[in-house]
């Protein structure tokens, strides 16, 4: 290995960019010399050893660079990652230079053996791992300290230096990807192996399991809708559509695990190595020796994280869940208010007032939410994790305690302590419609907006009579720039996740929750799509063999949705009449079929 980088030559001719570096107007000369001359130096002198291209735009004072590698750099960063590959034999292995000849579809000539999120990959890697030397500082900016084995990229972003990092996108591939995508209207599945190829398989699972997910709730739907015709009024025969919710909510997973593992050992990441994990740009600390890896960088106590998560963050998650309750009596004072209304009024007014204090909940729901989602993010970061892999489950933990009990907690009280499943159906009907609409005006109606507002800035600016290739190229890096950035899938696992608790918790009493459901998920696909290649910057692709810890969200919910559909079984009126004589052996009938079905799924893994 170290034979090929030796030998490796960086001055391809055929400069193909890849990925954009915008530092700061104000950053000096010294200060980008020193960056650009680490990126292009060769790997035994600490360097990445790419191909950096200043862009030449019409704007004074902008520093923007365009960043590639030629096709030998980038096979040997494919080996470096450990990018799995195809072989000629059908088996899947890590990719090798010194073996690249027993991989399916490689060639000296072939560039397209690596895909451009790939390419895109590598390089972010390789500029990631650009790590500091002897300097104590950036050249520059005595401030901005270095020590040995820092990533200067990221002490470059924490410092203000460093704008951004972003790939490029190739508008030939992309525009291809929206029609088969999202350009005509067509039932079928979505290209997911065209969408790996171009966002990586991060994006590619997410779409993925919106698609599945959407299916596995047509059977619910397709059993909801005669069940809602035939049965709207009569509670009694819920029985049967809760025990199918109960057996639903766990195949479905089940099956999604077999489904995600196929998929992604076809694509290489499921036997892909974990890289180990760097501190995450804001984690700080003093400088010491990290004991695991023997390098000099910040090191944090603890001890002080311990007392931070516990003295402050909890704390301030249990307020928020009380308050959250007390909303939640306040949505049923005014439930209360309106009923009597309607008892004293008695006309078509005073039966629409009766959805209102519903709806008002469900916005104050999506308002409290949305607050507490920035408050959560700035707690999870003062907490100083270390690894981003902490910080996320951390943030992730927060964020389900919250939505879980802001969205579900009035339904667990109308339906145990209630017992009024008249207003459960109202209650679950009003939130998820409402939640769904919400949801839609700012993920399908806004994003179309931005759409047709970024089209007519391009063709006006592409109407310059200075059109040649640089010029095209530098009006479509200064285009997405100013794009927004996409933040990842947490907020549409969220919403995913919320969905599947309304439908697998009480739909048995709202059968066209499903119905609802399957509707929003199709306009989802399409306005997610649409975001994806026109709305945001494109993300870089991240090797991923699974949903992460949302596989562990969804199957916990699961689990909620086995206890509450065998507590409402037995609260119907059919198994209470089967247990006329004994109430005690009822409820203990019912712990047995619940602790039996937990039983049988925790065998399953």
């Amino acid at each position: 290995m170290a034979q090929s980088w030796s030998f490796l030559d960086i001055c391809e001719s055929d400069f193909r960019p890849l990925v954009v570096i915008e530092l700061a107007k104000s950053a000096k000369a010294e200060t980008i010399e020193w960056f650009t001359k680490r990126i292009v130096d060769k790997k035994a002198k600490g360097g990445a050893q790419l191909l950096v291209k200043p862009l030449l735009t019409e704007k004074e004072g902008e520093n923007i660079y365009l960043v590639g590698a030629s096709h030998l750099r980038l096979l040997l960063g494919a080996e470096t990652v450990g990018l799995v590959k195809e072989c000629n034999d059908n088996s899947m292995r890590t990719f090798t230079y010194s073996s690249r000849k027993t991989f399916k579809g490689f060639a000296d000539d072939n560039h397209d053996f690596l895909t451009m999120a790939e390419c895109q990959y590598i390089i972010k890697h390789e500029l990631e791992n650009l790590r500091a030397k002897d300097e104590k500082m950036i050249p520059g900016y005595p401030q901005a300290k270095l020590y040995p084995g820092k990533s200067i990229v990221r002490r470059l972003l924490t410092s203000g230096i460093l704008v951004q990092i972003f790939p490029l996108q190739d508008r030939e591939e992309l525009k291809k990807l929206c029609h088969s995508w999202y350009g005509r209207v067509k039932v079928g599945c979505q290209p997911l192996d065209e969408i790996r190829s171009y966002f990586g398989e991060t994006i590619a699972l997410y779409f993925a399991f919106l698609e599945y997910f959407t299916f596995a709730l047509i059977p619910m739907a397709v059993i909801g809708i005669p069940y809602y015709v035939f049965a709207w009024e009569d509670f009694d025969k819920y029985v049967m559509f809760a025990i199918f919710n109960l057996l639903w909510s766990t195949v479905m997973l089940e099956v999604w695990k077999r489904i995600c593992a196929t998929m992604t050992y076809r694509w290489g990441t499921l036997l892909m190595k974990r890289q180990f994990e760097e501190p995450r740009p804001g984690f700080h600390g003093v400088l010491g020796i990290n004991p695991i890896t023997g390098r000099e960088e910040p090191v944090y106590s603890s001890i002080k994280r311990q007392l931070r998560i516990y003295l402050v963050s909890l704390p301030f998650v249990c307020f928020c869940l009380y308050f959250s309750l007390y909303v939640m009596m306040i949505y049923f004072d005014l439930e209360e208010w309106a009923l009597d209304y309607h008892e004293e009024n008695d006309s078509n007014f005073s039966s629409l007032m009766l959805f209102v204090p519903s709806i008002i909940y469900a916005v104050v729901i999506e308002i409290m939410n949305r607050i507490y989602r920035y408050a959560a993010e700035f707690l999870t970061s003062w907490e100083n994790h270390r690894l981003e892999s902490s910080y996320q489950n951390h943030l992730i933990l927060k964020v389900l305690v919250f939505n879980f009990l802001n969205c579900f907690a009035s339904l667990f009280y109308i339906a145990f302590v209630l017992f009024d499943m008249h207003l459960l159906r109202q209650s679950l009907a009003t939130l998820l419609i409402t939640s769904q609409i919400l949801n839609q005006l700012a993920e399908s109606l806004l994003p179309y907006w931005l759409q047709k507002r970024y089209n007519k800035r391009m063709k006006k600016r592409l109407c310059s009579p200075k059109i040649d290739k640089d010029l095209s190229l530098a009006e479509q890096v200064n285009l997405e720039k100013e794009m927004g950035t996409y933040c990842g899938t947490f907020d549409d696992y969220l919403e995913l996740f919320l969905q599947f608790g309304y439908v697998s918790l009480f739909s048995c009493v709202y059968p066209l929750a499903a119905v609802f459901a399957v509707l929003n998920n199709i306009t989802e696909i399409y306005s997610d799509a649409l975001k994806m290649c026109n709305v945001y910057k494109r993300p870089f692709a991240e090797p991923t063999a699974n949903i992460g810890v949302w596989q562990l969200a969804f199957e916990i919910m699961s689990v909620i949705s086995v206890v509450t559909n065998c507590i409402l079984i037995g609260m119907s009126p059919q198994v209470n009449a089967l247990f006329s004589d004994s109430k005690m052996e009822h409820i203990l009938t019912v712990a047995l079929v619940e602790q039996m079905k937990l039983m049988v799924e925790s065998l399953k893994e």
